[in-house]
This record gives C-alpha cells, sequence and structure tokens, in this order.
C-alpha cells in the first residue's frame, strides 16, 4: 500500500483533491491531502494543514496572509511546499505525489515535486499543461496532464481527466522498474554534430563496466545532466559538447543558464570536457533570428533549427567563460582540445570551418585556465577516433587515480 501526497490550494479547489483521494483509495493505496493554499479556509478537511506546511519552511503564514497579495502567497507557499514535501519524502512518508491547478496551483506544486528524485512518480494536472511547461517542470520528471476544462468543480469531462490522471500516477507506482545489475553511471553531452564522437566513447565505457547516460545538449538536457551530477549519483563526467554555452553567451535558444559546467566542478567528479559545438549558436526557423544577427554566416540544420557561426570576438568570450567555470573544480578535471574540428560542419572544407575563431577560443582558454588543470591537444576533428580514445583513456584515468597530481599539465597528442 503506498501513500500519495494530494497536494493543493484547498480553499478553492477542495472538492476536487477530495475526488483524487476517494480513487486512490478505491486502488488500495493511502490518499494525504495535504493544504497549501491560504486565501480562505479549506473546504475539506486535510491530513496536513496549511499552517504546518508553511512551518516546514520556517515562514509565518499570518504575516504572508496580512499582505493580501496573491503573489507573494504563492512564492511563500512555493517554497513552503517543497520543503514540507522534501522533508516527508526524507522520512519515508511519501511514495508518490499528484496535484491538481491553475498556474498559481501548478507553481506551488511543482516547485514541491522538482524537490523529489527523477523516477518518484509526479502528475500534475493543470491549466497550464497545453503551453510551455518549461518552467515548471525544469530537468524533472513531471508528467504534465492537461486539465482540457478548467481545474474548477468536478463534471463529465473532469472527472474523466482526474480519473485518468490518477491511475496513471498509481499505475507507476504498481510496476516495478526492471533494471540491469547496477554500474557506475558517467554522464554524457551529445549534440548531433558530436555523436559519432559519443557512441563510440559510449561503447568504450561501457566495455570498462559504466553505464553511460548520454544527455542531448539542448539546454534542458545540460541543465538535467548539471542535476543528475549534483545529486552524487554520478561516478564521471564525458562533457564534451559544451555547446549549451555558445548558446548561453551569445543569445541563442538552447542556453542551460550559468550554472551549466558548475556540478562536477563544486563536487569534485572526476570529468573531461571539451567545447564541442561552441563554433554554433542554435535558433528556430530562420524568420526567428533577432535581426542584429543579419548578414551572419548560417546553416539550415532542418526546418526548425537554424545553426549561426560563432565569431572570433565570440568564441574568445565563450573560452573564457568556460575557463571560468573548470577553474572552480575540486576533483580531476581535464580539457581537451581537438585543434582541427569542434563539429562536424566546423571540419576543414564544411560551412563552419573557421580557424581563427577556433584558434581565439583556445587562446582564451589556455590563458585563463588556472595552474593545475590539465590541457591535452589533439590534432584531428572531435569525431576523430584518435580523439575518442584520448578521451576516454584521460577519462579512466582520473577514475582510477581519483585525483590528478602535479601543478599543471600541457600536452599535444597526435593523431
Amino acid at each position: 500500500m503506498a501513500q500519495i501526497a494530494i497536494l493543493g490550494t484547498l480553499d478553492t479547489k477542495g472538492e476536487e483533491h477530495e475526488f483524487l483521494a476517494g480513487l486512490i483509495s478505491s486502488r488500495g493505496h493511502t490518499p494525504r491531502l495535504i493544504d497549501v493554499g491560504g486565501r480562505a479556509a479549506p473546504t475539506v478537511v486535510p491530513q496536513v494543514t496549511r499552517e504546518a506546511v508553511a512551518q516546514a519552511a520556517g515562514i509565518d503564514l499570518d504575516a504572508v496572509l496580512e499582505k493580501n497579495d496573491r503573489g507573494a502567497l504563492v512564492a511563500a507557499m512555493s517554497t513552503a511546499a517543497a520543503a514540507y514535501i522534501q522533508q516527508a519524502h526524507q522520512r519515508g512518508e511519501l511514495d508518490g505525489i499528484i496535484s491538481l491547478g491553475g498556474s498559481g496551483g501548478t507553481a506551488i506544486a511543482c516547485s514541491a515535486m522538482r524537490v523529489l528524485p527523477i523516477g518518484f512518480p509526479k502528475v500534475m494536472v493543470s491549466t497550464m499543461a497545453s503551453g510551455d511547461v518549461q518552467p515548471y517542470v525544469r530537468e524533472k520528471d513531471i508528467v504534465m496532464v492537461p486539465s482540457i476544462v478548467d481545474v474548477a468543480g468536478l463534471n463529465r469531462f473532469s472527472r474523466l481527466i482526474f480519473t485518468r490522471a490518477t491511475g496513471a500516477l498509481c499505475g507507476m507506482l504498481e510496476s516495478e522498474a526492471v533494471s540491469e545489475e547496477e554500474r557506475p553511471i558517467i554522464v554524457a553531452s551529445m549534440f548531433g554534430n558530436t555523436t559519432e564522437c559519443v557512441q563510440r566513447a559510449k561503447a568504450a565505457l561501457e566495455a570498462e563496466g559504466f553505464e553511460v547516460l548520454v544527455f542531448h545538449a539542448t539546454g534542458t538536457g545540460g541543465r538535467t545532466m548539471e542535476s543528475l551530477i549534483a545529486s552524487g549519483l554520478v561516478a564521471g563526467v564525458f562533457d564534451v559538447t559544451t555547446t549549451e554555452w555558445a548558446d548561453e553567451y551569445v543569445g541563442g535558444i538552447l542556453g542551460a543558464g550559468p550554472d551549466r559546467l558548475t556540478a562536477a566542478a563544486r563536487h569534485g567528479v572526476p570529468a573531461v570536457v571539451a567545447p564541442g559545438c561552441v563554433d554554433m549558436v542554435n535558433f528556430g526557423e530562420p524568420d526567428s533570428v533577432p535581426a542584429q544577427f543579419a548578414g551572419r554566416q548560417f546553416y539550415q540544420h532542418n526546418p526548425q533549427v537554424t545553426l549561426m557561426r560563432t565569431s572570433v570576438e565570440e568564441s574568445r568570450g565563450i573560452g573564457k567563460v568556460i575557463a571560468s567555470k573548470l577553474n572552480a573544480s575540486t576533483g580531476p578535471v581535464s580539457l581537451l582540445l581537438p585543434t582541427k574540428a569542434l563539429s562536424v560542419i566546423g571540419a576543414p572544407g564544411e560551412s563552419f570551418h573557421l580557424p581563427e575563431a577556433d584558434e581565439a577560443l583556445f587562446a582564451a582558454l589556455r590563458q585563463n585556465l588556472r595552474e593545475g588543470i590539465e590541457v591535452k591537444e589533439f590534432s584531428g576533428t572531435i569525431n576523430d577516433a584518435g580523439f575518442v580514445d584520448l578521451a576516454v583513456k584521460v577519462l579512466l584515468e582520473h577514475l582510477r587515480s581519483g585525483e590528478r597530481k602535479g601543478s599543471s599539465f600541457h600536452q599535444k597528442e597526435e593523431p
């Protein structure tokens, strides 16, 4: 029998959440109504009051309510709900979570769901689920179910949607995850232009007894990878596709935020890093490219993706940023530079081949890296077998030794 948190604003949506409780009970599980409302008294009796939720985060709920500010209330209860759910999970009191809401309720509930680990069953039925849900989901596996009609009472449509959503949650709980024998995890970043590199590395690392999880460097992928590294579950990092920093620095659509390249550094996780695909910035369809970039060099990757070649000056700036991130490393890390090309389309003879921009990047990296960070240059492209084998070899050395000794390393490798 699972314990399921039903978290919601029970002053405005008590009847609807109580309906979920009945469905959960009928499946043989234990519902736990948790109130995160505040503008009026709850219309149903919760197992956990809003005061208890606020107390988990040390929030004075009365002081918040005195402001008579809905935005301040949503912000406070988002913080409080996250704190309460995290503590309840740590105490082993929860096995799953579900909620119903509009924009405010979705913000509160998803804040709570995001503190739970990947794989923990979480379902959000929301009026916001048919649009961009990234601000709510971020890097977590929250299942967003469009409410179709507003979450305002029970009717033939809402009962159907709520019943199906509850069934989905219970199905997750009742399904045993089939897993292989646990192996140490290595995470890797990949883009279409570094696929050959990462696939070869994945095969080599798996042959050494590791499980390799590959993340697509599209913003969300980078954030998710950083989150997993920070969780303490990762043994090593094969981060050869740091292209998200090109988008973040220049203004493309696939940036991963300022914390990209920080988790491994902060937590001392052994890592190999390369500036893969930082020779490109991503935009959508051609018409979506900002006017400020008119006249630049573009490549139509597909009808929905337009790539822009990074300039010499942009490459120099990206190099400085990547160096600053690596300088914070507390564990073994090596920077590998494939000096002939950072991507498929950056290779000699291809459309994005611009050696002066690549050299500006390399120079900025060399000049701004602190003492003690190993730099290896490879006279070839990032997808060359020799580069991949070198990167795998270096990462395995880090994993086996736990740390690199010496103050500075700089070697050149030939293909």
